[in-house]
């Protein structure tokens, strides 16, 4: 019996869900990136309000760990262990291309592929079967048209994400169909409630986003 705020920060759209043993209490989304920070904790208070509970009712704190955007990850991370630190809960780390792909799971498809936009012609990428089995690697992926070119030979790949446009315009292969579904901290909360039952908690010291590859800083 779980109650467990669940933050999702790592791409354009920030939301937060407080899922009681899975099933969704409250939920908040704020489509704009670059206010995230500001957003965020009111947020988290306003969910508590609506369900009528209090933050110190909390049994865990799951968040999406990356990849995803560098600020958008060390808002959501600093936010959950903070939260963890000061009420002495756990903290349960959620890879965010395995979220998407519980959000794609109904999609006609035998395997699913979601892409998150890394700038340029590159992107952050896994390769997921139906039941969230492991085919790929999360990976920072540069496109070309023969990428997926061996599975495809076998198989229909879902790809989405806000990457998967780019992909899109290079692949012309008829095993590769494109989808627009959409996933937030709603699809975090069966996800998070099987990882509480499994006691799977992360290190809340040594927790830290998954970048994938470095964060670049241009010289001046």
């Amino acid at each position: 019996m779980a109650l467990i705020l669940n933050i999702d920060t790592a791409v354009e759209t920030a939301s937060v869900c407080l899922a009681k043993d899975g099933v969704v209490r409250a939920f908040a989304e704020n489509a704009g990136q670059k206010d995230h920070a500001a957003w965020l904790h009111p947020a988290i208070k306003n969910v508590f309000a609506k369900a009528a509970l209090e933050l110190q009712q909390t049994d865990a704190v799951a968040v999406t760990e990356g990849p995803g955007s560098y600020t958008g990850l060390r808002i959501g991370m600093a936010s959950a262990k903070g939260i963890c630190y000061a009420l002495h809960k756990p903290l349960i780390t959620l890879n965010t291309l395995m979220v998407m792909a519980r959000a794609a799971a109904g999609e006609a498809a035998d395997l699913l592929c979601p892409m998150i936009d890394a700038r340029r012609m590159e992107v952050f990428a896994a390769l997921y079967t139906k039941n969230l089995v492991p085919v790929m690697a999360p990976v920072a992926l540069m496109l070309h048209e023969k990428n997926f070119e061996a599975e495809m030979k076998s198989n229909r790949i879902c790809f989405f994400g806000n990457g998967s446009d780019k992909f899109r315009q290079l692949t012309k292969n008829p095993n590769a169909v494109f989808s627009t579904v959409k996933a937030d901290a709603l699809v975090m909360a069966p996800l998070a409630e099987e990882k509480f039952r499994q006691e799977a908690f992360a290190s809340l010291a040594y927790a830290e986003p998954l970048y994938l590859k470095e964060f670049y800083t241009p010289a001046k």
